[in-house]
């Protein structure tokens, strides 16, 4: 006698799990640097896309089409970072990285492209979720305004909309942190 379902049912699981790590891993490191980049923080944007690939592998059979993992991934991993900016919003943070970086003796050079960085990542935390979400996926994941669209659920439109304003933000909170120096 042929024992075919329990078999057939841990194949096609092994088969299904095997084809979501294909996936996953196709584009980790893309993931790892869109969520770096919203939250600051690698080892929160670690968390964040773990929490992401839990939240993706719950709901791997919903996705029809393997071709569309990478935008749909991509929502998720960006709704995750949401959650988690607006969870730290509730809470105080405390930021030791300044504390740490006057400690560490550091070149010229090297300096004038820390301080670079430094001006950017604050000139990001002023932008809201929704506006961090645009600029993170046009500059740091490289994708035009039509797959940020789609990635969101938003039009086209409202994409550049909120490119613009945050860029424009972005620009005044770095003319205001110059002035203070």
């Amino acid at each position: 006698m042929q024992r075919v379902g329990p078999v057939t049912n841990v194949t096609a699981h092994q088969a299904r799990a095997d084809a979501f790590r294909r996936l996953l891993d196709a584009d980790l490191l893309r993931y790892y640097g869109i969520a770096a980049a919203m939250l600051g923080d690698s080892v929160e944007a670690q968390d964040a896309v773990h929490d992401a690939a839990v939240s993706a592998w719950q709901h791997f059979a919903d996705l029809r089409d393997e071709a569309r993992f990478a935008p749909w991934f991509d929502r998720i991993v960006v709704n995750t970072c949401r959650d988690r900016l607006r969870a730290r919003r509730r809470r105080d943070v405390v930021d030791i990285g300044a504390q740490l970086d006057d400690a560490l003796p550091v070149s010229a050079d090297h300096a004038s492209a820390v301080a670079v960085a430094d001006a950017v990542e604050r000139a990001l935390r002023v932008l809201d979720a929704d506006h961090l979400a645009v600029v993170v996926l046009r500059y740091q994941a490289d994708l035009t305004v039509g797959a940020i669209a789609e990635r969101l659920g938003v039009a086209e439109g409202t994409v550049k909309s909120r490119l613009h304003n945050a860029l424009g933000r972005m620009r005044s909170a770095m003319d205001d942190q110059e002035r203070e120096r």
